[in-house]
């Protein structure tokens, strides 16, 4: 997967291909791009600009405060950058889409993102309407700029690529990655100060483990996150079990 990042902040990234200190530069990115599953480029937006200050900003018409990222610079760097068939140009705004786990695997499926950190009060909305395909939020707030979002989605993305994560099984039972979070995980020893690893776990029965896990998953969504109900996919026991933990509350 190719991803292309366009910037005014470049050095925020460090090295994109791993090779310094950065986002990307440890761990699992920098693996997966020393493996060649995924390839970050980055692209400095003040290098598009036509005057000796490279400015790429100017007020907004209509006035207000703050300062808007201007097309034409904004426009040149988006249309340098070699496309892919198939590529989604995001723009990082507080206005868009929230990501979620279920719009990460879609963009993992891509062969090419390229995500446009906007700055100030944002950019020129006409960059919106003629070069963006999706606008995508990683909450509700507002940062000073996209580039920390940027980082996200990459980390985000990047991990459900084919192949960057070892043991492909483990994503599938990650929190929301089937609508729930995940279930509590415990290691050795079985005994910490004189808290104890749920007996059900040291069983040897993968069948009593998995019903241990699938019940836990349900009840920690429920306390936590019940809004997750609505989307996820539930068995008759998970039903039975939410009708129970409703009741108990109710009784409380």
């Amino acid at each position: 997967m190719r991803i292309d990042i366009l910037t005014i902040f470049p050095e925020m990234f460090g090295g994109a291909e791993g090779d310094s200190a950065g986002p990307f530069s440890s761990g699992i990115i920098k693996r997966a791009i020393a493996a060649g599953r995924v390839a970050i480029h980055l692209h400095d937006i003040r290098d598009f600009a036509t005057d000796r200050r490279r400015s790429v900003d100017d007020l907004p018409y209509g006035g207000g405060p703050g300062m808007v990222l201007r097309p034409e610079p904004l426009v040149t760097a988006i249309e340098s950058v070699p496309r892919l068939e198939g590529a989604a140009r995001v723009l990082l705004s507080p206005q868009g889409t929230q990501l979620t786990q279920a719009v990460a695997r879609e963009l993992s499926a891509l062969p090419q993102i390229i995500l446009v950190c906007g700055r100030y009060e944002g950019v020129d909305d006409r960059v919106r309407q003629g070069w963006i395909d999706r606008e995508l939020s990683i909450g509700d707030y507002v940062m000073t700029g996209g580039e920390l979002a940027a980082m996200v989605v990459v980390d985000v993305v990047a991990r459900l690529v084919p192949g960057v994560v070892g043991n492909a099984a483990s994503i599938d039972e990650e929190s929301h990655a089937g609508g729930l979070l995940e279930y509590p995980q415990f290691t050795r020893p079985p005994s910490f100060r004189g808290m104890q690893v749920p007996p059900v776990l040291l069983s040897g029965d993968h069948g009593e483990i998995a019903r241990w896990r699938r019940a836990q998953s349900v009840e920690l969504t429920w306390r936590r996150r019940p809004d997750l109900l609505a989307h996820s996919t539930l068995s008759a026991d998970d039903r039975r079990l939410l009708e129970q933990l409703d009741s108990a509350k109710t009784k409380e």
